[in-house]
């Protein structure tokens, strides 16, 4: 009994020292940030109904094609990747899944205010204009051509479910975040090279692409690679719908996707970043089961062996 009282105590001033060391010195470093559940509570619904045919229309109209390609309604990128960095210090992104990764609150947002949807308003200051021009409208109700704007990227969208979580994380992430575990580079996926001529042209691009990138964000934005084993779920998912409540005047915009798309995101960065984990959790409880039939079988041996000195 005297040794179970022993180990009680040497356990509970493990704890305390840990408790000492991690949470609690971790909590005071990195206060604790509340998630906002993605709901943007700071920004207006549109109140209108959209029309997808009338937005198509609308689309056009207003230009988007004129940056952003749409794979999905058959229309390209009007210029290649390092060409759109050069120009707006991001490749532009492709919309054929924007009508299911992104909020639509945020999306109406988005084409309204770029800066103020994303939450860089303090990077565009003093005349300095978001390279993503506003929409202003058509002479009608803007509202309500920006909700047709916004139901025209829903319907040309896959369904919510068959968006997988490499598709999540290449729409809101890749453009800016390499993944060199999952050969993802800002310009896409790595693909195998035949001859070391292309890929040293392709290196080219992406070192071109990555300086533009860098001069419009300040810093190359960081390889996302163990960015879920370094920072842990809660951080990266609270990071992503307002990067501002952790790191205020980062560079980083608001992402702007939905729970369900944030899921996917962290899901990607899971199996790419610790893709052993249901296996170590399996092999964890096995583990843990092993070691206290051990101590059981430890302490009766101990009993049996010196219960003549006790």
């Amino acid at each position: 009994m005297k040794e179970l009282k022993i180990l009680a105590v040497v356990v509970f001033f493990t704890l305390l020292t840990y408790w000492g060391v991690e949470p609690y010195a971790h909590s005071v470093m990195h206060p604790h940030v509340e998630s906002e559940n993605f709901a943007y509570s700071d920004l207006k619904d549109t109140g209108k109904k959209g029309d997808a045919v009338k937005g198509a229309e609308t689309f056009m109209n207003a230009g988007c094609i004129g940056c952003h390609g749409v794979k999905a309604a058959g229309m390209p990128a009007p210029m290649d990747a390092v060409a759109a960095a050069q120009s707006f210090g991001v490749n532009p992104p492709d919309l054929s899944t924007a009508g299911a990764i992104y909020d639509e609150k945020f999306l109406a947002a988005l084409i309204r205010n770029p800066a103020h949807a994303l939450k860089v308003e303090h990077k565009f200051t003093g005349g300095r204009q978001h390279p993503m021009t506003a929409f202003y409208g058509l002479g009608g109700d803007i509202d309500q051509e920006v909700a047709d704007i916004v139901a025209y990227l829903k319907s040309i969208a896959p369904k919510a479910e068959e968006i997988t979580p490499k598709m999540a994380y290449e729409a809101a992430c890749g453009r800016c975040h390499a993944m060199h575990y999952d050969n993802w580079t800002q310009l896409g996926e790595k693909p195998k090279f035949k001859y070391k001529k292309d890929e040293l042209l392709y290196e080219a691009k992406v070192l071109d692409y990555q300086d533009y990138l860098t001069k419009y964000m300040g810093k190359l934005p960081p390889d996302l690679s163990m960015y879920i084993r370094s920072r842990g779920e809660h951080y990266i998912k609270t990071f992503m719908e307002n990067p501002q409540n952790l790191l205020p005047g980062t560079a980083m915009p608001r992402v702007g996707v939905t729970p369900e798309a944030a899921e996917k995101v962290l899901e990607h960065l899971a199996d790419v970043g610790d893709a052993k984990r249901h296996e170590r959790t399996s092999v964890g409880v096995k583990t843990m089961i092993y070691l206290l039939i051990f101590a059981i079988l430890a302490y009766l041996w101990k009993q049996s062996i010196w219960r003549e000195l006790h």
